[in-house]
């Protein structure tokens, strides 16, 4: 039984993805720390905060809401993933992609069954 955000798959996934981000801007370079590794932080935290101020929301369009800002927070979490390739901060970024795009469909389906539901 779902009693409070901890309990979704969804957030236990985006928090994992948070943790992973930090551990992966660790190693940026110092100059990146007020740019890039910054952004990089508060897109990835952004998508479990919604998703635990969304759970808390009483009205449908309420919840879905704060699940849409988590999801535009994982989309350009991707873009600063394919970014920090690109400029070489980090090697690979297969695995941080495939996570997020298993909560971005996550948060699809959470939002569909929201939109479905009667009340």
């Amino acid at each position: 039984m779902i009693e409070n955000f901890r309990d979704l798959e969804v957030w236990k996934k985006a928090h994992q993805l948070v943790l992973a981000t930090y551990r992966l801007t660790k190693s940026f370079p110092s100059d990146e720390r007020y740019g890039l590794v910054s952004q990089m932080r508060r897109a990835a935290v952004s998508v479990p905060a919604n998703v635990a101020e969304g759970f808390k929301r009483k009205g449908k369009g309420e919840k879905v809401r704060f699940y849409n800002i988590s999801e535009a927070s994982l989309e350009e979490l991707k873009y600063f993933f394919i970014l920090s390739k690109d400029l070489e901060y980090i090697s690979d970024n297969t695995q941080v992609m495939n996570d997020a795009e298993t909560i971005s469909k996550m948060l699809y389906r959470l939002i569909e069954a929201i939109n479905n539901s009667r009340q």
